[in-house]
């Protein structure tokens, strides 16, 4: 088969995966208090995001990166962006994700799980930076001017430290899984 008509559908399934993934928990928790819908739905996204990444590559990984907050806000997701400014703010995150875990996650070290765990630690505290300092030290109090009780605040804080950490641990699960299945094909 052709490598770029596999790398497109690889990538085609993971957005559709993704997006469908944030409507269905965002759907399903848009009742509960927002910490918790943005635990659910975030480390379902930051999940989908590292194995896109480790097992299709950095462009896919890229590409389903910035094509989640894009699909999130043109579509009726319940916990999707609700201010066009954070979009970017938001793909930038995600990238540091892939880009990190890419990067670490793909190390010849002799224990692969340390490698994981490494990356897990490290794209976690990058895309929360990202987020952290591009959303809720810049854009919402500068260009959105939004109050400081505003819940963007606390939705794009600790919680995006949280939900990346258990994407990711929930990727160390079920990446050697996927693997497998992958390279016995």
């Amino acid at each position: 088969m052709n490598k770029k008509v596999l790398w497109i559908t690889r990538t085609g399934l993971f957005v559709a995966l993704l997006v469908t993934l944030q409507w269905v928990t965002g759907t399903l928790t848009s009742a509960a208090p927002p910490p918790f819908n943005t635990l659910v739905t975030g480390s379902v996204v930051n999940l989908i995001l590292i194995v896109s990444v480790m097992t299709c590559g950095l462009a896919s990984g890229a590409a389903v990166a910035v094509l989640s907050p894009v699909m999130a806000f043109i579509m009726p997701i319940p916990i999707g962006p609700q201010f066009p400014a954070i979009i970017p703010l938001i793909c930038f995150g995600n990238l540091a994700l892939v880009i990190l875990w890419s990067l670490i996650g793909n190390c010849k070290i002799p224990y692969k799980y340390l490698a994981y765990v490494i990356a897990l630690v490290v794209g976690a505290v990058g895309k929360f930076l990202v987020l952290y300092i591009g959303v809720v030290k810049i854009v919402a109090p500068l260009i959105l001017d939004l109050p400081p009780a505003a819940p963007i605040y606390v939705m794009f804080s600790y919680p995006q430290l949280i939900t990346a950490s258990i994407g990711g641990a929930l990727a160390i699960l079920v990446l050697p899984i996927l693997n497998k299945a992958i390279n016995k094909n």
